[in-house]
């Protein structure tokens, strides 16, 4: 899960990325409404946190920029303003939750889980299946032949970017948005890393490696010949 968090206070900033990152979702912190905007014409994220008062542009022009372009990426609003009539105006503005602050991260996870989780069920897409790999991404879960996986948060970035793109060819930078936030060091080899891991704990064949260019899934008509490894574990 990738998200977009807009907050100028370098404080909080730091410590909710912090936490959301151990969390093992993708994170592209900004500071200002400008980058917000930005941000939203350029890359599709599963949710936007979205603090009110930003400079440049307010987080309430940023929502509404983001509504007219019929944008139904899930937001949730941080604000310091807790009376009623800002709570309902917010909502009506097209805010899908908000939470007032000093909020506490783990109830702002789960409330992150909730509004992706009513976005994903409205559009029937809960779950991606490519042959007997399927993924459920609010839960972070990685099923093999029926059988859960053990996948750390980068690995599930990472088979999550090409769930997405069953029949294409992902670049390395595409994988390196995907599985990293602005600002988080890159390892020269990380993407190969994290597809070795992959390989072995699914099928050295599930991840194919197009020289030059990237990677891709296994096509579909010879996924289903690939075993289930020994290390899935837990039955569904």
């Amino acid at each position: 899960m990738r998200l977009l968090f807009a907050e100028d206070d370098p404080l909080l900033g730091r410590a909710t990325c912090l936490s959301l990152l151990q969390l093992g979702w993708g994170v592209d912190w900004v500071t200002d409404g400008n980058q917000v905007v930005s941000s939203l014409s350029r890359h599709k994220y599963d949710c936007v946190l979205l603090d009110l008062g930003l400079p440049e542009l307010s987080g309430e022009d940023c929502l509404r920029n983001l509504r007219a372009r019929q944008g139904r990426t899930p937001v949730i609003v941080l604000t310091a303003r807790g009376q009623k009539g800002d709570r309902i105006s917010l909502l009506d503005l097209g805010a899908d939750d908000y939470m007032v602050k000093p909020y506490d991260l783990d109830e702002l996870a789960a409330r992150i889980r909730a509004v992706v989780r009513r976005v994903q069920d409205g559009d029937g897409s809960t779950a991606m299946v490519h042959g007997p790999l399927e993924l459920l991404p609010v839960e972070r879960t990685a099923l093999w032949h029926g059988a859960k996986l053990t996948l750390t948060g980068k690995e599930f970035l990472l088979i999550d970017a090409l769930m997405r793109r069953p029949n294409r060819i992902a670049t390395r930078e595409q994988l390196e948005m995907a599985l990293y936030g602005w600002g988080e060091e890159i390892g020269s080899n990380a993407v190969e890393v994290h597809v070795h891991h992959l390989r072995r704990k699914m099928h050295p064949g599930l991840i194919v490696t197009v020289r030059g260019v990237g990677y891709q899934l296994c096509p579909l008509e010879r996924i289903e010949q690939l075993p289930a490894p020994a290390e899935a574990t837990q039955k569904r």
